[in-house]
């Protein structure tokens, strides 16, 4: 299965990365409608849409209003946004009122429920991160390999949501910090996560694969996260890229 990296930082887009979005293609299925998202209509395969939006900060939903440039490239049938009910009405209310957007969406806006099923059989489960307004982590499913992401939050060595990952066989997670940065000390209260304690959850965790995004635009381009130094704790992580396609 195909994982596109649409884009892969966090907080603003900078020149070598747009806010998060990620892509499964054939499965017509967008985790996050960052800056990125304006990509999704070159990788668009699928008649249909299905968007999972983890919270309702900017950097993660401002895409939605660059749908109409995604429906000129590839026309679909259909859209849904999925989120918790609370991040959808702030959606309606703030980011789509008239005097901001004054534009309809062509999508429909549909609450996260128990459960969740999406194209190519994905069995989809969400489970509460602790980040300022409240987000969402997802685990997707499939019959033969599984997926999790998780974003804007802070990695501990109890974390909760350590057990909602546990074997996936990639794991995409956020890191804006690396190990000794100046600003680390603001991972908590920002609702952030530093390399090292990200490593040990993906090993505490026993995932098979990690890969850190959302990372801090701040931060130097060629090595932000301490690649290094998160190897010697996890040996498989990689750094994400916009445009970087993971076969999992």
């Amino acid at each position: 299965m195909r994982l596109v990296l649409l884009g892969t930082g966090g907080y603003r887009p900078n020149d070598r990365r747009h806010t998060m979005c990620l892509m499964l293609p054939e499965c017509g299925i967008v985790l996050d409608a960052g800056t990125g998202f304006y990509r999704v209509g070159q990788y668009a395969v699928t008649a249909e849409l299905d968007i999972l939006l983890t919270h309702a900060h900017l950097d993660h939903v401002v895409g939605l209003t660059y749908l109409f440039d995604v429906l000129r490239q590839h026309p679909l049938r259909r859209v849904t946004v999925h989120a918790e009910a609370d991040k959808l009405a702030a959606l309606d209310e703030h980011l789509l009122a008239a005097a901001i957007f004054p534009a309809k969406l062509p999508c429909e806006f549909r609450a996260l429920g128990p459960s969740l099923a999406m194209p190519c059989g994905a069995r989809v489960r969400y489970f509460p991160l602790k980040h300022p307004s409240g987000t969402v982590g997802y685990r997707l499913d499939f019959a033969d390999r599984s997926l999790a992401y998780v974003t804007d939050t802070t990695a501990t060595d109890d974390a909760a949501y350590a057990e909602a990952v546990r074997g996936v066989d990639l794991l995409v997670h956020e890191c804006s910090y690396a190990d000794g940065d100046a600003d680390a000390r603001l991972a908590t209260s920002y609702g952030h996560s530093v390399a090292g304690a990200v490593a040990r959850l993906a090993r505490r965790a026993q995932v098979g694969r990690l890969l850190l995004v959302h990372i801090n635009p701040q931060h130097p381009q060629d090595d932000p996260v301490g690649l290094a130094s998160v190897r010697a704790v996890f040996p498989g992580a990689e750094l994400g890229e916009d445009r970087m396609e993971i076969r999992f």
